[in-house]
């Protein structure tokens, strides 16, 4: 019986590492409510998830500048429509951080 090499079974955690994220991700999303306002692939209030990770694609200050705007709220980027702040006892930090993470990780 041939078993895996080690760099297959590497491969194979990660896979499933950064899937279970990605869905732990998404649901901390929902649970705080952006889908109310953003789908993953389609404008809804405001913009699609995918769109956001397009426009800030290879900017390393992308996380920390998109937590700063969920969390104190803001208006002109992507419309008139203004995105209310969300509070840390909605989504703290560290959810905060994964989510945007996670968003801007979309595909394109």
């Amino acid at each position: 019986m041939k078993y895996p090499s080690s760099a297959a079974l590497a491969a194979s955690l990660l896979a499933l590492v950064s899937s279970s994220a990605a869905q732990a991700s998404e649901k901390i999303a929902i649970q705080a409510g952006c889908a109310t306002c953003h789908a993953a692939t389609r404008k809804v209030i405001g913009p699609a998830y995918r769109d956001i990770a397009i426009k800030y694609k290879g900017q390393p200050t992308a996380v920390a500048m998109l937590s700063e705007r969920i969390r104190k709220g803001g208006k002109g980027v992507w419309g008139e429509v203004p995105m209310a702040p969300t509070p840390a006892a909605r989504l703290n930090d560290a959810d905060l951080k994964a989510v945007v993470t996670w968003v801007l990780k979309t595909p394109s």
